[in-house]
């Protein structure tokens, strides 16, 4: 079961707020850099720290080509482990 859900809404340029409780979780900062992969019309955003794009990229690369709704919990435990 996913920890947060929440529901945002994109603006006419194309953002979205990340809301207040989520960016606290994720300890993301003003300014900070985030990772976003789109898989199928499933969006995963990942904040960015010290890492390469290697080790950014990495879990993805490995994660099975075709991710089921119930594997992405376990995906996104993996890979806030990293």
């Amino acid at each position: 079961m996913p920890e947060l859900i929440e529901i945002g809404t994109v603006s006419a340029r194309g953002q979205v707020a990340i809301p207040s409780e989520m960016r606290k979780k994720m300890h993301l900062k003003d300014g900070e850099k985030v990772l976003f992969v789109l898989q199928d019309d499933a969006l995963l955003l990942r904040r960015v720290s010290g890492l390469s794009w290697d080790e950014l990229t990495k879990p993805l690369k490995d994660a099975p080509k075709k991710i089921y709704e119930s594997d992405v919990n376990a995906l996104v435990h993996q890979l806030r482990k990293r």
